[in-house]
């Protein structure tokens, strides 16, 4: 039988499909095993794990965590750390991770972590001394260094909890006094505070919080993020300081996020630019007592928004 054009046509483009797809191999090789994986103790009944993220070209979508090859937890690929909990005081564990691609071909575990919990405190009720002093550095576009000053207890500390944004993001030893963090983004402040803790859980007060500002990614041109921001809260009022980003112009608009909503928009007029450092005034009817956690970031040159500034912790007054 004669087929006309349009159906020959038709026979031809499946056909084809059909041999590409035959051509096409499926993807059945594993991501590497992650990297740089420890295990500490953040208390008698729970471990904190933590490993290097994987190259981008590595196509990871998630890891999975293992305790004596039972799997424990799954996370996503943006994160790198958990805390494990529920644990027995004063018993050894051994914890291991594997990548996982699109595909679901999962990496092989890696060198295992292990770590034994410390003995329980039933009774102990006083938590440890806070840490003095907080220091930190840039070490890079995606990562950073903490360090603390020692504290006290009078069971013994037994970690010592990194916190960014009122969030835990690593537990480090006890005899421990600075750690490296990884998984940063380019060019954003971050503010770090330290507390320590007790085998009974009990956690100091945050010590001295620090900024950092991690470089921009290589190829970037110069940070784009408002340099030492401040928040003071005052009788009906806010007010805001930060230095202007250098962004080759005058920067006329900023974009003020409270607790995590954008919530209005400082701008600027022709002539009235901060040469130096920027302050702005905002007028509140929130009642006193209620905590603001503010941060802003600057129009750029291109009309995009830029990095943002550090985060600051109000409390409002009357």
């Amino acid at each position: 039988m004669r087929r006309s054009a349009p159906t020959l046509a038709l026979c031809l483009a499946a056909l084809s499909l059909t041999a590409l797809t035959a051509c096409t191999a499926p993807d059945t090789e594993p991501p590497p095993a992650p990297a740089g994986l420890t295990a500490q103790a953040g208390s008698a009944t729970s471990v904190h794990v933590m490993w290097e993220a994987a190259a981008g070209r590595d196509g990871v979508i998630g890891y999975q965590v293992f305790e004596a090859g039972h799997m424990v937890r799954e996370l996503p690929a943006e994160k790198t750390m958990v805390d494990i909990a529920g644990l027995a005081p004063q018993t050894g564990y051994t914890f291991t991770v594997r990548a996982k691609d699109a595909a679901g071909n999962l990496s092989g575990p890696g060198p295992a972590a292990r770590v034994t919990t410390p003995a329980a405190k039933a009774e102990d009720l006083k938590a440890p001394t806070t840490p003095a002093t907080t220091t930190a550095r840039a070490t890079g576009p995606g990562s950073a260094r903490v360090s603390w000053t020692a504290a006290t207890d009078d069971t013994g500390v037994t970690a010592y909890d990194v916190y960014q944004g009122g969030v835990r993001i690593h537990t480090a030893g006890p005899t421990e006094s600075d750690t490296a963090l990884t998984g940063l983004q380019p060019d954003t402040v971050y503010t770090f505070t330290v507390r320590a803790r007790d085998g009974a859980d009990n956690s100091s007060p945050d010590g001295p919080a620090v900024d950092v500002t991690t470089p921009p990614a290589s190829g970037d041109g110069p940070g784009t993020a408002p340099a030492a921001f401040t928040a003071t809260a005052s009788p009906g009022a806010v007010t805001l300081t930060w230095t202007a980003p250098d962004t080759g112009r005058e920067t006329t608009e900023y974009e003020l996020y409270v607790n995590g909503l954008p919530t209005t928009v400082i701008q600027f007029g022709a002539g009235a630019v901060p040469s130096g450092r920027a302050e702005h005034r905002l007028t509140v009817a929130e009642p006193a007592g209620t905590v603001w956690a503010v941060k802003l970031r600057a129009r750029l040159p291109d009309g995009n928004w830029g990095s943002f500034s550090a985060e600051r912790r109000i409390t409002l007054v009357a």
